[in-house]
């Protein structure tokens, strides 16, 4: 069990040494195992956290972050808490690098904004012996006001195509009709002018 672990020891109170694998003697009311940190991959939960666009809009945003303790005595005295002093920095850094991205672009550049908050997180968490290993954004969920308005915007949208489309019809309509009429205008005219011929032949 302990070759997955970072032992912390405490003698009488203070810090003592970090124990490596192997077998390790303790001398009882003296040494007291203070803290135990175990060296394999954590994720944790990054909860849904609400955040502002480039544009204004309002989205709500999780995760999940994959960090390793690689300093026992760090992880134990530089930080209370690191896992959860890491779910709040992820949160804090997302809400940052989404600021900076507008709505299509949070969606379009995930990749990048995973890097850009994996960079920003591990370099603060350094000093808790800490290593952040990659940050992954599972979901992008704009608010239910911005989903209405994209909705009624998108049926503007569609209203206007339509309204567009049976436009150009009635257009096309009234030009056939009126290429018709004078079509007509045409035939009738030329049958006149063809009468008025005739008929000056004939009077010839």
């Amino acid at each position: 069990m302990h070759y997955c672990h970072h032992i912390v020891i405490e003698r009488l109170g203070k810090f003592r040494t970090v124990l490596q694998p192997g077998f390790h003697f303790l001398i009882p009311f003296f040494d007291r195992v203070a803290y135990k940190h175990d060296t394999r991959e954590q994720v944790l939960d990054v909860p849904p956290q609400s955040c502002i666009s480039k544009d204004n809009t309002q989205l709500e945003v999780d995760g999940l972050v994959y960090l390793k303790v690689m300093d026992g005595k760090l992880a134990s005295y530089g930080i209370e808490n690191y896992r959860k002093a890491a779910v709040n920095l992820a949160q804090t850094t997302m809400r940052s690098e989404i600021g900076k991205l507008t709505l299509s672009e949070t969606f379009s550049e995930r990749d990048r904004l995973n890097e850009s908050i994996v960079r920003e997180i591990d370099k603060a968490s350094e000093p808790w012996g800490i290593k952040v290993l990659r940050y992954e954004i599972r979901n992008i969920t704009p608010s239910r006001h911005v989903i209405h308005t994209l909705e009624k915007q998108m049926e503007a949208e569609r209203r206007k195509r339509a309204e567009i489309t049976l436009a150009n019809a009635e257009k096309a309509a009234m030009i056939n009709m009126s290429e018709g009429e004078r079509q007509e205008a045409i035939n009738i005219s030329e049958g006149q002018k063809q009468k008025r011929i005739n008929e000056a032949k004939g009077t010839g």
